[in-house]
């Protein structure tokens, strides 16, 4: 006997529905605003932020930091020229902000756009040493 498997499209994919509804904002099928993806890379000297944005232009991203949070904001503009038909690819803005670990200087930090995609580079911070203080090493006796 030959067992059939049928699969349910929504329990592959559980979340989904969820997203789509997040999306789509109850306006139709028109999506507002989107959520970019972020990888966060450690090597020894640096990490390396990168940040996916195809079609959006390098001139309307927002790159700023305050209080050790980096803040990435912009948008992305739909070229109607035609009847939309489907839409799924989502337009508007976007805001990602990630919490930098103390000590970043933020003039030091880099960054590029190439293939949609922006790529920050954030020098990790001087570790902090302890000082050693010779006693008397080249210095007068202090007299009485």
């Amino acid at each position: 006997m030959t067992s059939l498997l049928i699969r349910d499209p929504f329990l592959a994919a559980p979340f989904r529905l969820m997203d789509e509804l997040l999306r789509t904002s109850g306006n139709g099928n028109r999506v507002n605003g989107f959520t970019p993806p972020v990888d966060v890379h450690e090597t020894e000297d640096e990490y390396l932020v990168k940040i996916d944005l195809p079609g959006v232009k390098s001139e309307v991203v927002n790159i700023e930091v305050n209080d050790n949070v980096l803040a990435i904001s912009g948008s992305r503009v739909t070229d109607e020229t035609a009847a939309a038909q489907l839409v799924e690819r989502p337009y508007g803005s976007f805001a990602r902000t990630l919490t930098l670990p103390q000590g970043v200087d933020s003039d030091s930090i880099e960054a590029a756009f190439r293939d949609g995609v922006l790529e920050l580079r954030i020098p990790k911070p001087a570790e902090r040493k302890p000082k050693k203080i010779a006693i008397g090493a080249g210095k007068k006796a202090i007299e009485k």
